[in-house]
């Protein structure tokens, strides 16, 4: 089992930025591929950004492409959302997940999920 915990969600206004990190442990080895994604209130849960552990991979979702950067700290098992430049409809619920194989955009391949944490953006 991977478990993972999500931090650094909060209140920012527009325009701001935030950093979410996203903390793996146990049977780290099962998470070569770790995601985010996020639900806003009364829409479906939708990708957002993914990377890889080993080669380093990077993917974005196009809405937040340019804004949004990741990185992540081997030694920690930890990766990180940098979110820039944000808008209100940036606010969601952020979910990281892990997965044992290549990044993907299809949340069914996840197969562990952090409880998430919450990003509210004011205009």
């Amino acid at each position: 089992q991977v478990q993972l915990v999500e931090s650094g969600g909060g209140l920012v206004q527009a325009g701001g930025s935030l950093r979410l990190s996203c903390a793996a442990s146990g049977r780290t080895s099962s998470a070569r591929s770790m995601g985010w994604f996020r639900q806003a209130p009364g829409k479906e849960r939708e990708f957002v950004a993914a990377i890889s552990w080993g080669v380093v991979r990077t993917y974005y979702a196009d809405s937040v492409k340019g804004r949004f950067t990741l990185s992540k700290d081997n030694a920690k098992n930890t990766v990180y959302l940098q979110m820039d430049s944000l808008i209100p409809e940036d606010t969601a619920i952020y979910y990281c997940a892990a997965r044992d194989g290549t990044t993907s955009q299809q949340q069914s391949q996840y197969n562990f999920w952090g409880q998430g944490t919450q990003v509210t953006v004011s205009s």
